[in-house]
């Protein structure tokens, strides 16, 4: 592969660290910023994108599911009022997915809608009988000592 010039600005600090890196590797200051670009590339290149659902899906869906997220009374009342719509709620990762009840395709993650784990969690004062990570219900069985945690509580806020 041919090698093209490329002229380069930098300040005498960062020229200074270039040098002393290309010393300590035994290479020249051209291959220590080759070195860098390529790294940058691989980590940019192999990054996986965020699973996010497209917005298209999510509007109709939020207006579709908002009255029985918003007024199921328990996980079990609102696997009902969910699958009456063809839905279905599952455990993913740290959080709930929704998924198509016939074909089981994954739609979007619940705090996509606007109901993370967390504050259904919050709200029903149990975790979801089938999510296996059991450590993240840490206070909200039975609403714990003091009852549940704040609505405002800011760690309850979706990231």
């Amino acid at each position: 592969m041919e090698m093209e010039r490329l002229e380069l600005k930098m300040h005498g600090e960062m020229l200074r660290w270039l040098g002393r890196l290309a010393a300590e590797r035994d290479v020249t200051a051209g291959q220590v910023v080759r070195d860098l670009v390529a790294a940058e590339i691989r980590r940019t290149r192999d990054a996986r994108p965020p699973v996010r659902a497209d917005e298209r899906l999510l509007a109709p869906l939020r207006a579709r599911l908002a009255d029985d997220l918003a007024h199921a009374t328990g996980w079990a009342d609102l696997t009902r009022r969910l699958a009456k719509k063809g839905y279905e709620l599952r455990p993913a990762g740290g959080g709930m997915t929704m998924h198509d009840l016939r074909s089981g395709a994954r739609l979007c993650k619940a705090s996509e809608l606007g109901f993370s784990y967390q504050r259904l969690m919050h709200r029903f004062g149990a975790p979801h009988p089938d999510h296996p990570h059991t450590w993240l219900a840490a206070g909200y069985r039975s609403g714990g000592p003091e009852g549940p945690p704040d609505e405002t509580d800011p760690l309850l806020e979706d990231p």
